[in-house]
C-alpha cells in the first residue's frame, strides 16, 4: 500500500509515517518546511516533498492522511478528491492503528500530556515491555518522538482540539485536567467538558478512566462511563491519595501514594514542580493497573529526567541557568514558574512568546495573572501558528495588563534584541526561562552560544 501524508513534518504525523514504514508500506509526504524529522523519514525510505502541489498525488497512491491544519483548498487535498483517493484525517488513522493493541493508553488533558506520556513511556520501556509510543516531544529514552514496539502496549497523547481524541480506541484513558483552551473551536468550558465525557464513553467496560479528582471540571465528565473510574489527587475522597508532598533542593517532588487504602509507598521524581507530581500519579496508576511491578514503577519513574521543551535545561550563560519550556497557557506558565521558584536562584527571568491570537485574546486576563513568580518578564510578538492576524490583539495588550499588575515587564519584538538584552543584564545564579509553543527556544539557544 502507498500512503501519502499531507503535513508529514508534524510531530504526530511523522510518527505515524514511521509506523507505516515499519509495517512495510510505501510512504510519501509533503510539508511546508524542512526539519530533522523529515530527514529521519528520508533515511528510512520515505519520499518527501517541500511545498504542497497536486503533482504529489500520483496515480499509485492508495491513501492520503492529512492533519487538522490542512484546509479543503490545499492543492493535494483537491487532487486526492479529484482522483477519488481514500482520505482520512490524522486522528482517525491513529484510532485505527490503536485497534491493533490490547493495552492502548491515551493521555489527555489541557496540560501535561507530553510529560505524562513520556513518564509512562519510560516506565514501560525500562520494564522491558517493548511498547509502541507516540509522544509530542523529543524523549531521549526512545531516541525521538516515536518508538515501534513489538507488544500489545501502545501509548499516545490524545488532544481534544477539534475533538481529535474522539477518533481513538483506548483501553485506558487519562484526563490530567480540563480548562478553557482551543477557543477557536470550542464555545467554552461546557462544550470542552462534554467532549471529554464523550472521550470517556469510548472506553470498554473492562477499561480504566484515570482522572485528576482535584480538578474542578473533571466531576462533570463521569456520567455514563462504563469503564472503572480511578480518581487521584490530594483530596481524601479520591481513590488514590497523594500524601506527604515535599521537594528536594532541586525542586524535584517526593510523595507518598495511597490507593484504595493500600500504601503504595514513597515515590521520588527527577523533574521539578507540583504539576509533575500530579502527572506522575496518573502515570504510576496507569502502570499499576497494567500489572507492572510496583518496585519497577518506583525505580522507573525516578529514571524519567524530562522531555524536550518541558523544563529542558539548555545550558548556562554568565553563571545563570538557561531553561526552555513549552508553557503557552496561563496555568502552564504558573506551574512552570512555581517550579522554578523552588530552585535556588537570584533572579527569575521569563521570556514569553504568546501562542495564537485567539488564545492570547480569550485568556488575556488570565495571562496577566500568570507571571507573579517571575522577577523579570520579557514579552515578544504573538506566534500566529495556524491563524491569521485579526488586528484586534497584540502582545503590547498583555504588556499593558502586566504593567497594571505591577509586574516588571518589557516588550521586545525581535529575538536577537532579546538575546542582547539578556546578555547585558543576566547575572550569576539567575534562572532564565524561555516559554511558549513557538520558536522562542531559539533565544535560549542563542544566549548560551554567546
Amino acid at each position: 500500500m502507498n500512503i501519502h501524508f499531507i503535513g508529514i513534518g508534524g510531530i504526530s504525523m511523522s510518527a505515524l509515517a514511521e509506523i507505516c514504514i515499519n509495517k512495510g508500506y510505501k510512504v510519501s509526504g509533503s510539508d511546508a518546511n524542512e526539519s530533522y524529522l523529515l530527514e529521519k523519514l528520508r533515511s528510512q525510505g520515505a519520499d518527501i516533498f517541500i511545498g504542497h502541489k497536486k503533482e504529489h498525488i500520483s496515480d499509485n497512491i492508495d491513501m492520503v492522511i492529512y492533519t487538522a491544519a490542512v484546509h479543503k483548498d490545499n492543492a493535494e487535498m483537491i487532487a486526492a478528491k479529484e482522483k477519488n483517493k481514500l482520505t482520512m484525517n490524522r486522528a482517525a488513522f491513529l484510532g485505527q492503528i490503536m485497534r491493533e493493541y490490547k493495552n492502548s493508553i491515551a493521555v489527555s488533558g489541557t496540560h501535561g500530556k507530553t510529560s505524562t506520556t513520556s513518564m509512562l513511556s519510560t516506565i514501560f520501556q525500562y520494564a522491558d515491555l517493548d511498547p509502541t509510543i507516540l509522544v509530542g516531544g523529543n524523549l531521549s529514552t526512545i531516541g525521538g518522538n516515536v518508538k515501534i514496539g513489538n507488544s500489545d502496549h501502545f501509548i499516545t497523547e490524545a488532544c481534544e482540539y477539534v475533538d481529535s481524541f474522539l477518533n481513538f480506541n483506548p483501553q485506558i484513558a487519562i484526563v490530567l485536567n480540563i480548562e478553557e483552551d482551543h477557543l477557536d473551536y470550542f464555545s467554552g468550558i461546557d462544550e470542552i467538558k462534554a467532549s471529554f465525557n464523550k472521550f470517556g464513553k469510548l472506553l470498554p467496560k473492562d477499561g480504566y478512566f484515570i482522572i485528576n479528582g482535584d480538578d474542578e471540571n473533571t466531576e462533570d465528565i463521569l456520567h455514563e462511563i462504563k469503564a472503572t473510574v480511578i480518581k487521584y489527587g490530594t483530596d481524601a475522597c479520591n481513590d488514590a491519595i497523594l500524601k506527604n508532598i515535599n521537594f528536594n533542593e532541586n525542586g524535584h517532588g517526593v510523595f507518598d501514594l495511597e490507593f484504595r487504602g493500600e500504601n503504595l509507598g514513597t515515590f521520588e521524581l527527577s523533574v521539578p514542580g507540583l504539576h509533575n507530581i500530579y502527572n506522575a500519579a496518573a502515570a504510576i496508576l496507569t502502570a499499576y493497573v497494567s500489572s507492572i511491578d510496583l518496585e519497577l514503577i518506583r525505580t522507573n519513574i525516578k529514571a524519567y529526567g524530562g522531555v524536550g521543551r518541558r523544563f529542558e535545561v539548555k545550558g548556562n550563560y554568565n553563571g545563570a541557568l538557561v531553561v526552555d519550556d513549552y508553557a503557552h497557557h496561563p496555568t502552564e506558565l504558573k506551574a512552570t514558574l512555581s517550579a522554578a521558584k523552588k530552585m535556588k536562584q537570584s533572579k527569575l527571568w521569563c521570556i514569553f512568546q504568546p501562542h495564537t491570537y485567539t488564545r492570547t485574546k480569550s485568556l488575556l486576563n488570565e495571562f496577566a495573572e500568570a507571571f507573579y513568580a517571575a522577577d523579570k518578564v520579557i514579552i515578544t510578538d504573538i506566534y500566529a501558528a495556524r491563524e491569521q492576524d485579526p488586528g484586534d490583539i497584540h502582545s503590547k495588550d498583555l504588556v499593558e495588563k502586566l504593567y497594571q499588575n505591577n509586574v516588571d515587564v518589557t516588550y521586545i519584538s525581535k529575538f536577537e534584541d532579546i538575546t542582547d538584552y539578556l546578555r547585558d543584564n543576566v547575572k550569576d545564579n539567575d534562572l532564565v526561562i524561555t516559554a511558549g509553543a513557538g520558536p522562542i527556544y531559539q533565544v535560549a539557544e542563542a544566549l548560551i552560544q554567546k
